[in-house]
C-alpha cells in the first residue's frame, strides 16, 4: 500500500534539515529564506500598484491624445489595408477589380505620436535604402465586434486621425519576392506617425474629402477618400471576420497613388479635410 507524502514546503524543509524541525522553526526558517531572495534579487522584481510582481517593468501603454480633450485614446493593435484604393493598386502592378482586401499590421509602439502644428521627427530606418511615405485615414475603433455588418460598422469607429504608413520598400520587394511576410518592411520602429483622434461625434464619419501630401512643398500625393475601394464601414466589417476588432484598434484605411521615396532632411506634409495636418521630418 502507498503511503501519503507530505509535500508542503515547511515539510520539504524539514526532512531537508534532518526531518526534526518544528513546524513554527520551519515556518521561520521560509520566512528568513523568502526575504533573502527577494533581496538577492530586488533588481529584477518590478512591483505594479496591484501588487503583481514582473522580473522587469512592463511597456508603457501607448496612447495618442483625443482632438479638443484631455483624454487620450489607448491603441492596441494596428491593422493597415494593402492596395485599396484603384490607381495606388494599379501603380503597385495589381489590378484592383480582382482582389478582396488584404491587411498586414504594425505594433502598437511603431505610432510615433504629431501634435498639430508640431513637425514630428521620423529616424530613417537601417538595413535600407528606399523608404516611401503612403498617406493615409485612419480609423480608430471604439467598440469591439466580430462579423460586424457593414451596415452598422460606423457604430464602431470612435472617430479618425491622419496616418503615415511608411515603408521600406526595398525590403518589401525583397519579401514579395521570396513570398515572406512584411513584417521588416512595414512594422519597423517610428513607421507609424500619427495625428491626434478626432471623434466622429465632432467630425462626422469621413466618407469623402480630398487626402494629400506634399513634400518639400510639392505635392506628390492628390485623391479623394470617396476613391478607397473598400470604404470605411466595408473594411471594419470585413475585417471583423478575421479578427474580434476591439476597442483601440487602429485601420490605416490605405494610401492614394504617387507614393514615392524621401531622404534625410525631407519635409512630409499631408491632409486630409476636416482632420489638419501632419508634419513630419525625415532625420
Amino acid at each position: 500500500m502507498a503511503i501519503a507524502r507530505d509535500d508542503t514546503p515547511e515539510a520539504r524543509l524539514r526532512r531537508r534539515r534532518g526531518a526534526r524541525l518544528p513546524d513554527w522553526r520551519a515556518a521561520r526558517f521560509a520566512a528568513r529564506y523568502t526575504r533573502r531572495f527577494i533581496a538577492a534579487h530586488a533588481a529584477h522584481i518590478k512591483k505594479t500598484e496591484n501588487g503583481m510582481s514582473y522580473v522587469f517593468a512592463p511597456a508603457p501603454q501607448v496612447a495618442v491624445p483625443v482632438a479638443g480633450s484631455s483624454e487620450q485614446f489607448a491603441v492596441r493593435r494596428i491593422y493597415c489595408v494593402g492596395r485599396n484604393y484603384e490607381a495606388h493598386a494599379r501603380e503597385m502592378g495589381h489590378d484592383p477589380d480582382r482582389e478582396p482586401p488584404f491587411f498586414f499590421t504594425k505594433p502598437a509602439d511603431a505610432v510615433l505620436y504629431v501634435a498639430p502644428g508640431a513637425t514630428g521627427e521620423f529616424p530613417y530606418p537601417s538595413q535600407s535604402s528606399n523608404v516611401h511615405f503612403e498617406m493615409e485615414l485612419v480609423a480608430a475603433i471604439g467598440k469591439g465586434g466580430k462579423d460586424i455588418p457593414a451596415a452598422s460598422a460606423l457604430d464602431h469607429v470612435y472617430g479618425y486621425a491622419l496616418g503615415l504608413d511608411m515603408t521600406r520598400r526595398d525590403l518589401q520587394a525583397e519579401a514579395k519576392k521570396m513570398g515572406r511576410p512584411w513584417d521588416t518592411a512595414k512594422g519597423f520602429d517610428h513607421s507609424a506617425p500619427l495625428g491626434p483622434i478626432h471623434p466622429a461625434a465632432t467630425v462626422g464619419h469621413v466618407g469623402n474629402g480630398a487626402i494629400w501630401l506634399s513634400v518639400n512643398g510639392e505635392r506628390k500625393q492628390s485623391s479623394d477618400v470617396s476613391q478607397l475601394i473598400w470604404s470605411v464601414a466595408e473594411t471594419v466589417a470585413y475585417l471583423s471576420t478575421l479578427f474580434e476588432l476591439q476597442p483601440g484598434d487602429l485601420i490605416f484605411t490605405g494610401t492614394p497613388e504617387g507614393v514615392g521615396a524621401v531622404v534625410r532632411g525631407d519635409l512630409m506634409k499631408g491632409g486630409v479635410d476636416g482632420l489638419g495636418e501632419l508634419a513630419v521630418r525625415v532625420v
